[in-house]
C-alpha cells in the first residue's frame, strides 16, 4: 500500500471510530476560574465559541483541561471535547472543523499523519517542517512547548550514586557488565531503537553489550524493574509520572539521538482566521510546559489519583495564569 493510500485508510478508520464512539462533550467539569495573566478577550462569549479536544491519555487530558480553563477565563464559550479515544479520531475532529484546537506532538504528526518515514533532527526544525506542511491540510501549528515527550534511559537512586554519570555519552566509559538494559521488545528491535542508539554513542551491541545484558519487559513494567535494580538503565518516556514516583534519574541525551516529540497547539485554520487572538492565550501557556512540569502533573493524576481538571486548575493558579473566581 503506498503512503497516500495508507494515510487515506487510516483516516477512514478514524471516521468509523468517531461514528461508533458517538463522541460528545466531556462529562467531566472544570473548576471556574477568574482572570489573572490570562485576561478576558471576548465581550460576548455566545458569539465566540471554541471546541477543545484531546486524546484519552493522562498528559493529553491535562493539556486539554488547561486549554479549556484558559479559554473560559479568556471569555470564550468553550465546548470540552477532551478524552477522544485515539490519535486519528482526534486529528479528524480538527481537520473537519468539529474541534478548534488540539495539543499535538510534532513527530507524531510528521510520521503518522503526514506520512514521512524519517524524523527531522532538532526540536525547532521538526516543528517547522510540520508547521509548513500541515497548512495545506487546514491546520495551523502554534509555537511548541519545551516539553518533549520522547524516549530516554533512566537509573534508580542506587545506580545513579554508584556510577556517578548524568549523560548518555558517559555510557562509553563503563565496563561491559555495567551496561545492562530494561527495554520493551519494540524498542529492542526497531531501526531507531536500542541498537542504533548504542552505535550513536559509540557502543557496540554484542561485544560491549552482550544479549544477556538486555532484559525485555512490557512498557509498564520497565519502570518498576529499573527501580528494583533488574538493570542499570531502563527505557522511559521523559514526562512519565513514574519517574518521579520511583525516584529515577533520566540521563541527558547529550548527542541528540532520540527524536523530538514536542507538544504544540494545533488549530483548525478556518477557526484561527476568525479568532487569531486565541494564539495569544496559548502563547502564554506553552512556554511554561516543560518536561518536569508535565512529569509532576502526570504524577498527580497517575500516582496520587487526582482528577486532571483539578490538577490543571491548581497548576494554573500557581503560575498566575488564572485566579480563584
Amino acid at each position: 500500500m503506498n503512503r497516500k493510500l495508507k494515510f487515506a485508510a487510516l483516516l477512514a478508520a478514524g471516521l468509523v471510530g468517531l461514528t461508533g464512539c458517538g463522541l460528545s462533550p466531556s462529562t467531566g467539569t472544570v473548576p471556574k476560574a477568574g482572570p489573572a495573566d490570562i485576561k478576558p478577550l471576548v465581550e460576548n462569549p455566545e458569539e465566540t465559541t471554541v471546541t477543545v479536544t484531546s486524546k484519552a491519555f493522562t498528559e493529553q487530558l491535562l493539556l486539554g483541561k488547561i486549554t479549556v480553563i484558559a479559554l473560559k477565563a479568556a471569555g470564550y464559550d468553550v465546548t470540552d471535547l477532551t478524552n477522544v479515544p485515539g490519535s486519528q479520531p482526534a486529528r479528524q475532529l480538527l481537520l473537519a472543523g468539529d474541534a478548534s484546537v488540539l495539543w499535538e506532538y510534532t513527530r507524531t504528526a510528521w510520521l503518522t499523519y503526514l506520512g514521512h518515514e524519517k524524523p527531522v533532527v532538532g526540536e525547532q526544525e521538526q516543528w517547522q517542517v510540520v508547521h509548513d506542511e500541515d497548512v495545506a491540510n487546514g491546520i495551523t501549528w502554534g509555537k511548541p512547548a519545551p516539553l518533549n515527550n520522547t524516549y530516554a534511559l533512566a537509573m534508580n537512586e542506587e545506580t545513579t550514586k554508584r556510577l556517578g554519570i548524568a549523560k548518555l555519552s558517559e555510557l562509553q566509559e563503563l565496563e561491559s557488565d555495567e551496561l545492562t538494559f530494561c527495554v520493551d521488545p519494540e524498542f529492542n528491535s526497531r531501526r531507531d531503537g536500542l541498537t542504533p542508539m548504542l552505535e550513536h554513542y559509540g557502543i557496540e551491541r554484542g561485544s560491549e553489550v552482550p544479549e544477556d545484558n538486555i532484559g525485555l519487559y512490557d512498557v509498564g513494567a520497565i519502570y518498576q524493574a529499573t527501580a528494583n535494580g533488574a538493570c542499570n538503565f531502563g527505557e522511559v518516556f521523559t514526562t512519565d509520572g513514574r519517574i518521579k514516583a520511583l525516584n529515577l534519574t533520566v540521563l541527558e541525551d547529550d548527542r541528540k539521538y532520540f527524536p523530538s516529540y514536542n507538544a504544540a497547539p494545533a488549530f483548525n485554520s478556518e477557526f484561527l482566521e476568525k479568532h487569531p487572538e486565541v494564539q495569544q492565550v496559548m502563547g502564554q501557556i506553552a512556554p511554561l510546559l516543560t518536561d518536569q512540569v508535565l512529569m509532576d502533573l502526570n504524577y498527580q493524576v497517575d500516582v496520587v489519583g487526582r482528577e486532571p481538571a483539578d490538577v490543571a486548575f491548581e497548576w494554573m493558579i500557581d503560575q498566575g495564569l488564572i485566579s480563584e473566581p
